[in-house]
């Protein structure tokens, strides 16, 4: 049995350092046939269900693990809390388990700071603060505590102290390092609240900077790979489908990160029959699992494998939300993919937010992306996205025009009830006037716009690029060329 169980768990061990879960899987459950107290194997199991998705089990093996004496169950309950909160949409069980994991052990500095983020969701500031200092108190050096506690300095209007606190924590921590890009885009946007315009893009450039030098070679933008892309997914999808079908319980919201995802499906999350689902990652995690190739496998799908694929996101999209009558799955991304979920749902309608050109950008090249984003780390990389962004929203509007309605965040935010009935109406939904009461439901928000969204409509984002206008003189000249200047993605 010794021999079986060292080989098993070498296997089980590769098949995790190659991401190949399903096999992982498998693996490990012969492991455990083997050996079914060893309390490794279950942390492992449920990491690897994690990532396949297979979220409820991955609770159970979790717990199986801590059950069993896990040498550090901190990881185990932090694992759970992001399950918790990211996948299944339980805040309460989340925050319960993170502040398990920091009484297993209060040196726990991402629990400390998941815990902040999840306070910062729910609108708790001080109790955010509190969580970031605590994470400092573990690690003086964390540039997320550092820039958060910034950032929340900033927003209660104390942008000059933040500035000077990150200048010095910038001193401390070193350079070309995570924690230093955290903090070169905190100061950046703490310079920028204070009206120090040159001083806030000089730091934002020194951030992305670092983000790409980071970033792994093979991981940055490839410009011609996404106009590979596009070309692709404009050949695969020519044509509209036959029918129209019926309305799935779902409203995809979609466009460039940064152009008011977040702040419309805020308010129509406070419709009586809505209910704002978030950055969902049902569509993108079926390209990557089910349609490879993509999206050259998509016009091979039989009739029998397009139900089983809309089966299978509407009893995901049930499973979190089992009591909505209507979801909204807004992930920017999508956009990518409004031909397959078109091809899925015929009759489904699509929500396209749009925003100033000059404003995405700039909104985009501030935010620090970490890995997940690597057009925004330069501004050419975002302007060359942006275009074939445009190019390929063109494709879909000739498509399905009728379908998707385009909610400009300018004027979203002069005149929300002009630009909200109308969408509405697009939904086959009747005016509610909690739309606009910005106390109304106050759901979690879990993106980078949180304390945008919270506070009520205001227009001071809008025309934000002029306070850049010098440093931008090379990205107005590109956008002038591609013909969109000043028109907000239509």
């Amino acid at each position: 049995m010794n021999e079986e169980w060292r080989a098993l768990g070498a296997e089980a061990a590769r098949f995790l350092r190659e991401g190949r879960w399903p096999e992982a899987i498998a693996a490990l459950d012969q492991l455990l046939k083997l050996t079914p107290d060893h309390a490794d194997s279950w942390f492992n199991l449920g990491y690897a269900q994690r990532h396949a998705r297979q979220y409820r089990k991955a609770l159970e093996s979790y717990d199986k693990a801590i059950v069993l004496g896990l040498r550090s169950p901190e990881e185990a309950h932090l694992n759970r809390a992001v399950i918790l909160s990211e996948h299944l949409h339980l805040v309460d069980e989340a925050k319960a388990a993170l502040e398990l994991a920091i009484a297993a052990n209060p040196n726990t500095t991402a629990a400390w700071l998941n815990l902040g983020n999840l306070h910062e969701d729910l609108g708790e500031t001080e109790a955010a603060a509190e969580a970031y200092r605590s994470a400092l108190r573990s690690d003086p050096n964390s540039g997320r505590a550092i820039a958060r506690i910034a950032m929340l300095d900033a927003l209660a209007g104390r942008p000059e102290q933040a500035a000077d606190e990150l200048r010095r924590a910038a001193q401390r921590v070193g350079q070309g390092t995570e924690d230093a890009a955290e903090i070169a885009f905190a100061l950046g946007n703490a310079l920028d609240a204070a009206g120090d315009y040159r001083a806030a893009f000089a730091a934002i450039r020194e951030g992305n900077a670092i983000a790409q030098r980071l970033r792994k070679p093979e991981t940055r933008y490839d410009p011609k790979a996404q106009e590979a892309l596009i070309d692709a997914l404009i050949e695969t999808f020519p044509t509209p489908p036959e029918s129209s079908g019926d309305r799935p319980p779902v409203t995809f919201i979609c466009g460039m990160f940064r152009s008011g995802s977040t702040l419309i499906e805020q308010l129509l999350g406070r419709h009586p029959e809505i209910t704002a689902g978030g950055e969902l990652e049902f569509v993108p995690a079926m390209v990557a699992e089910r349609l490879q190739p993509y999206p050259a496998s998509v016009p091979a799908l039989s009739a029998e494998q397009v139900r089983s694929l809309r089966a299978d996101y509407l009893g995901d999209i049930r499973a979190l939300f089992p009591d909505a009558r209507i979801v909204t799955d807004k992930r920017p991304d999508n956009f990518l993919h409004i031909g397959l979920i078109k091809t899925l749902f015929p009759g489904a309608r699509i929500v396209h937010t749009v925003r100033d050109p000059l404003d995405t950008i700039v909104s985009a090249y501030f935010l620090y992306f970490a890995s997940s984003i690597a057009y925004s780390e330069r501004l050419e990389g975002l302007v060359h996205y942006y275009g074939q962004y445009r190019r390929l929203m063109a494709h879909w509007r000739d498509l399905h025009g009728d379908d998707i309605f385009d909610v400009d965040y300018d004027r979203l935010v002069v005149e929300p009830e002009a630009v909200l009935r109308p969408l509405l109406a697009f939904l086959g939904l009747d005016w509610d006037d909690a739309c606009l009461d910005h106390l109304s439901g106050r759901p979690a928000v879990r993106t980078a716009s949180v304390w945008q969204v919270r506070k009520p409509l205001h227009a001071k984002s809008s025309g934000r690029w002029r306070n850049y206008e010098p440093e931008l003189a090379d990205v107005q000249t590109r956008l002038r060329a591609m013909g969109v200047l000043g028109d907000p993605g239509r």
